[in-house]
């Protein structure tokens, strides 16, 4: 890519499109076509064909999804097909159609089996069931993975998939109801510090509720207390986190030293698997993340487990030789990046 590339970037207020195109700008990029989801609906097969034929992008960063928590991926697991597959599908259509430089597609690592060897590698892709509660959203990612190699594979377009780990960082989504693990457990365990300070009115803000009894009665039904906050299972799945900064600068990193050519072997028959994974190659347990927030947080109350409450996979670890093989490796650390998105949690959610 040279600095005044056209570049889309799909999704850019999001936590992972924010990210990516803060790294652009801060590596020089200036030429950049990003619209909300109000101003351009990629799941309409019209408008992105027309949106591509007026812009004419050199180059896409598809980070645009639906996403959500393990929740929110049971309950709308219509939505969550439907809206990742048409995006996915009219975003990666155009960008063949458009002639479009390089394209580098964003999923997640819940591809992966439930019952995946740890720590997962690239290959271990539809060896096995998926995870229930997300298949939904994990097969629409597939189909993504799936639709790049086949499209370099009959047009010969530079298409890259990579699957992040789980991501945290500014811009996140701290909503209780659709929020992943750490921005919840940071939100509940701040809003229980509040409590135990008898600080009403800020519980109040925070949540945006009328009165503080209402705002009493919401957090209950999230386990949220003065005295202690729930966390559901057992606390004992081992999950691994990156920071969403270094996670964009390893798809910026990608964009402008890699082709599709390098994320397979040349003598291999069938090329497949062709996606990379992007992570630590380190994991926590719930229990301990839940510790360490509470402990950076500064909430002295009970952490309750609740068992009746599903664990979710018990062990998701990345094995990310094939990045680091590649030229890239993460930089922050969790704890040091625990810290930075509490900071920006209070200074960007709660103060505003």
């Amino acid at each position: 890519m040279k600095k005044d590339s056209k570049i889309y970037i799909a999704g850019h207020r999001g936590l992972v499109g924010s990210a990516i195109l803060k790294n652009l700008q801060e590596k020089g990029y200036s030429n950049f076509v990003t619209r909300t989801h109000k101003e351009l609906d990629l799941t309409d097969k019209n408008v992105v064909a027309n949106f591509f034929e007026e812009q004419k992008p050199e180059y896409v960063f598809l980070a645009a999804a639906k996403v959500g928590g393990i929740v929110a991926n049971n309950v709308y697991r219509a939505d969550f097909i439907y809206e990742n597959l048409m995006i996915q599908n009219n975003v990666i259509h155009q960008s063949y159609l458009h002639g479009v430089k390089k394209l580098l597609f964003l999923g997640s690592t819940c591809i992966y089996p439930k019952n995946c060897p740890q720590p997962m590698k690239e290959e271990y892709l539809l060896t096995d069931t998926l995870e229930f509660t997300n298949e939904p959203y994990a097969i629409a990612k597939i189909a993504g993975i799936k639709m790049c190699e086949s499209y370099n594979l009959q047009y010969g377009t530079n298409f890259i998939s990579v699957m992040p780990t789980n991501l945290y960082g500014p811009n996140d989504n701290f909503d209780l109801e659709k929020s992943h693990v750490l921005p919840a457990l940071i939100k509940k365990m701040h809003l229980a510090k509040l409590l135990s300070e008898s600080k009403h009115d800020e519980v109040v803000k925070d949540l945006n509720t009328r009165n503080f009894n209402e705002a009493k009665e919401y957090l209950k039904g999230f386990g949220v207390s003065e005295n202690s906050v729930e966390i559901w299972g057992s606390g004992k799945p081992m999950r691994e986190f990156l920071w969403s900064e270094d996670m964009a600068d390893a798809c910026v990193f990608i964009m402008e030293n890699r082709n599709f050519e390098d994320t397979y072997s040349k003598d291999t028959k069938e090329i497949r698997n062709t996606h990379i994974n992007i992570g630590t190659g380190k994991d926590i347990s719930i229990k301990d993340l839940a510790q360490l927030i509470k402990k950076i947080v500064g909430f002295k109350g009970d952490l309750v487990f609740n068992k009746d409450k599903p664990d979710g996979t018990m062990k998701k670890l990345t094995d990310v030789t094939k990045l680091n093989s590649l030229g890239w490796k993460h930089k922050v650390e969790l704890e040091n990046g625990l810290k930075e998105i509490y900071e920006w949690y209070v200074s960007n959610i709660v103060s505003n």
